[in-house]
């Protein structure tokens, strides 16, 4: 994967944040993001299941992940390093497809827990503005919100095991 640029682009026009309340501790969430037999069961946008959910999940670790289309077509794969990880509070990771001259992204997930419920936000910091227009192109923000709904069912249904 290249190395993030340094970048004179304005930080908010490279940004990207989602954030949702969950009926549940953090540690329900925070498992779910770091456990692959969790991560197959709810990552990605609904219809675009993973297949392929490799995860060393330390920090220095990486992961690996590849998504199915509705047909069936097994997509680019993309993956990255865990940069930090803060038990049932921060995961902080890069993450890059697996295409020539792909450029890095930067995502940090935040668990904050209160009374029981978690409210969770997923913070991406694209590389460029060029790198955020494409991947927004490819449905990145409707796919983050539809796999943060999937985690929600997944989570708050009982489903998790």
């Amino acid at each position: 994967m290249p190395e993030q640029n340094e970048n004179a682009e304005p930080e908010s026009e490279r940004e990207h944040t989602i954030t949702r309340v969950f009926e549940v501790p953090a540690r329900i969430l925070f498992e779910a993001f770091s456990e692959p037999e969790h991560l197959l069961r709810w990552f990605g946008p609904k219809g675009f299941p993973l297949k392929e959910c490799d995860v060393d999940f330390r920090i220095g670790g990486t992961f690996r992940f590849a998504m199915a289309s509705a047909e069936g077509k097994l997509l680019p794969a993309f993956g990255g390093t865990y940069l930090a990880i803060e038990k049932n509070s921060v995961i902080r990771y890069s993450s890059a497809l697996e295409l020539p001259d792909a450029e890095t992204m930067i995502v940090t997930v935040r668990f904050e827990e209160q009374n029981g419920k978690t409210t969770l936000t997923q913070h991406t910091l694209f590389a460029s503005i060029a790198m955020k227009q494409k991947h927004f192109a490819m449905g990145y923000e409707v796919g983050v919100a539809s796999g943060l709904e999937q985690l929600k069912e997944y989570a708050e249904g009982g489903a998790r095991s």
